[in-house]
């Protein structure tokens, strides 16, 4: 069998990473791989409770953050002294005391004072205040590990230039993979038969993951096409014509005997183990991976593959996100030549949820069209209702789709959610519950979670719920394969699951290694289950729907609150009398502190089962005000509702930066509902709750809260809520007066 394939294509990949080591290099490494993979792993539970992890609001644990990060100088300072100590010094004694050198440090310490001054005008995010964007305080492991990765500066770009951090990522990436629910066998153990291993690796954030998914889904979809060509047109692959693949129908058939709509359809673990079978014919990888460089769309091109390769599918490729999507799937359709069009948004219900009856009739449409479908995007927790999408109904959608002979991707965009898994998984052991309650998901909510690890790839930001510095985003794999799918080095050369680097993957190419210890230190000291992030967030959540009572029941004379997420009693859309009983009902929940409200949770299931069905999936608060006129009567003007929501808004924000953070009484964001983006029948409906007159193409201004602290309603002061709720209404009776209503 010739290795010559320079005459098949132009469009070859540059190099082959395997003719590039030697191998006496990659036994070595994978030598000094094996030697740090028990130490840095990460299991065990926790110990201790979130008041030891964070800085707290008032700095309160500053000593211990000087103490750890004086520790991490040290470390570094160590090294530096102790790799080869005989080394000469170039800064010496004489040069510190030389006029350049004072001239220098004074102008050093001049511009950090400055800067230092300057950033206190940042937003407080740490404050109780603060309940604006996904964001609170950062826990200390994570700030310790980013201080002292970064004074190494490794790069995770290549393991010769981050041995250890480039390790930290890969454990990180099994821990991300197994707390989303993804099976990864303990060490030592062989993987379930049949069954493929999953893979993850950080990003700088959500929309470099995203753009990586769709990447990679794109790729897979058009896999099957280019191998089949490449089988039927060069004669080293001969050997290939006989390979089978499974049908959804049933049965096998041959790869080159199929026509295009069913190899765009075929099983994405199927597609993903192409190129291992062709190996296990005995084509060596390195040639393999030259040759079908020759036919593949990440080489060739969309435009050139489908003059080529699919003259018989007329229609582009195409995706599915729900109106609550992330703005990164658009830029991700742009970044890959597919176009915005490509994305398909489908409505939601009315809880902001991805409406499966609109993916149903968009996939039947697709199926007429033969539009080949790359992926169906569920959100696991939107960023502005913290709405979590019924991805169990979605998988099986696609299940009866496959009868049909459509496939498609699922990826799960759980960037803002992907961390309160950790409030489903058992803890090997842990403190004893102490301090602030926690609250469960509702059944609705642990459904949906239960099944996240059935979806292709999952997008999970340990910057926002992991509580860890920017930038530490993720991707995870449900088949590792798939990571092939877009290694512009070298797509089908195979590399184990512990292999020791990562650059090769992604579309990132330099990237921190300080982000990967960042995490890798998180995850050790809080572990990833009940016992550690499931405890601060189940706290969060307890948080959330206490101040969703307060709002909800809150009675002023000038103004309302409508909250995004309805009541029970609202839902089923009961009579005056029962709305009132129901807010009472609710008021009660208010007026009791935390030991007597989860007493009373304790004793009245009732009461349980109402306070567990109010707010949002998650902890993200939507909601809207609305003023009364001076006969007291509900305003009915959409667009003065916005103008009040609007100016409440500017009075509590940091759209720009003051000269003083200080007079800021709360800290929220906002957005709208846009008819175009949502639909007209979901805007209508909200605005009708919200007492208004819906008014075609104009949508409706909101408020939003998150709430990351988990301490807010047990301070040595109380339920700060209290002085949330006071500030709220002063913004908005400022806001009143400054539009002169009531």
């Amino acid at each position: 069998m010739s290795d010559d394939v320079s005459t098949v294509s132009p469009y070859l990949p540059s190099d082959v990473p395997e003719a590039l080591m030697p191998a006496r290099h990659k036994r070595a490494r994978e030598k000094w791989d094996q030697e740090l993979r028990g130490p840095l792993g990460l299991e065990g539970s926790t110990r201790g409770v979130p008041e030891a992890w964070f800085l707290g609001p008032k700095a309160e644990n500053v000593d211990l953050l000087k103490e750890l990060i004086m520790s991490a100088i040290d470390s570094h300072a160590e090294f530096r002294r102790g790799f080869h100590p005989d080394d000469p010094t170039h800064i010496t004694s004489a040069m510190r005391a030389s006029t350049g050198f004072q001239e220098g440090v004074a102008r050093l310490r001049a511009d950090v004072a400055e800067l230092l001054d300057k950033l206190k005008l940042s937003a407080p995010f740490a404050s109780m205040r603060y309940q604006g964007h996904m964001l609170w305080d950062q826990v200390l492991p994570a700030t310790i590990g980013l201080f002292a990765g970064m004074l190494y500066n490794q790069n995770n770009v290549a393991a010769e230039a981050s041995p250890v951090t480039t390790r930290l990522e890969i454990e990180v990436g099994n821990d991300l993979c197994r707390m989303l629910g993804y099976y990864v066998p303990p060490e030592g153990k062989a993987p379930k038969p049949g069954k493929p291993l999953p893979w993850g690796h950080i990003t700088s954030g959500g929309t470099v993951a995203n753009v990586e998914a769709l990447w990679a889904a794109r790729n897979l979809k058009f896999a099957a096409v280019s191998i089949r060509q490449a089988i039927r047109e060069v004669p080293a692959l001969s050997e290939a014509k006989g390979l089978e693949v499974p049908l959804w129908q049933g049965g096998m058939a041959r790869l080159v005997e199929l026509d295009t709509w069913t190899l765009l359809n075929l099983d994405i673990d199927a597609v993903a183990g192409l190129p291992r079978a062709l190996t296990d014919l005995g084509i060596p990888p390195d040639m393999l991976t030259r040759m079908l460089g020759a036919y593949s769309v990440q080489n060739v091109g969309l435009i050139n593959f489908y003059r080529s390769f699919m003259r018989d599918v007329q229609e582009t490729p195409v995706f599915l996100a729900p109106a609550t999507s992330h703005y990164s799937w658009p830029k991700a359709a742009t970044l890959l030549g597919l176009g915005q069009n490509a994305v398909i948004i489908q409505r939601v219900d009315r809880d902001a949820r991805l409406d499966l009856e609109h993916v149903e009739s968009t996939l039947i449409d697709l199926l007429r069209r033969r539009v080949p479908v790359l992926a169906t995007v569920a959100v696991i927790g939107s960023t502005e209702e913290s709405a979590v999408d019924p991805l169990a109904g979605l998988l099986a959608l696609r299940e009866r789709s496959r009868a049909h002979g459509l496939n498609f991707a699922i990826h799960a965009d759980a960037a803002w959610g992907g961390y309160f898994r950790c409030m489903l998984r058992e803890a090997g052991s842990a403190d004893e519950d102490v301090g602030v309650p926690t609250l469960a998901m509702s059944d609705y909510v642990q459904r949906q979670y239960a099944v996240l690890g059935k979806a292709d790839s999952i997008t999970v930001d340990p910057h926002k719920g992991g509580y860890i510095p920017y930038p530490a985003g993720a991707l995870c794999y449900r088949n590792a394969a798939m990571r092939d799918a877009i290694s512009l080095q070298a797509p089908v050369v195979f590399h184990s699951q512990a292999e020791p680097t990562v650059g090769i993957y992604g579309v990132e190419g330099s990237k921190p290694g300080s982000a990967a210890a960042a995490v890798w230190l998180a995850h050790r000291v809080i572990r990833p289950d009940r016992s550690g992030y499931g405890h601060i967030l189940g706290q969060c959540m307890w948080t959330s729907k206490r101040l969703f009572c307060r709002l909800h029941t809150l009675d002023d004379t000038r103004f309302r609150v409508t909250m995004f997420n309805a009541t029970p009693a609202e839902r089923a859309r009961r009579p005056d009398d029962e709305l009132a009983a129901e807010r009472a009902a609710i008021r009660q929940f208010v007026n009791a502190d935390n030991v007597g409200l989860e007493a009373r949770l304790g004793a009245d299931p009732e009461a349980k089962r109402l306070f567990t069905s109010l707010g949002s999936d998650q902890v993200i608060l939507a909601f809207s005000l609305n003023f009364r006129t001076p006969d007291g009567r509900m305003n009915t003007d959409l667009a003065k509702a916005n103008a009040f929501n609007d100016r409440v808004f500017q009075y509590c924000s940091l759209i720009e930066p003051r000269a003083d953070v200080s007079d800021l009484d709360l800290v929220l964001t906002s957005s709208r509902f846009e008819p175009r983006v949502y639909g007209h029948q979901f805007v209508d409906a909200f605005s009708r709750r919200l007492g208004v007159i819906p008014q075609a193409e104009l949508g409706v201004d909101f408020l939003i809260s998150t709430t990351m602290d988990p301490w807010t309603t047990e301070t040595e002061g109380g339920d700060f809520l209290a002085v949330i709720e006071a500030a709220l209404i002063r913004a908005a009776h400022r806001a009143l007066d400054d539009l002169g209503h009531g």
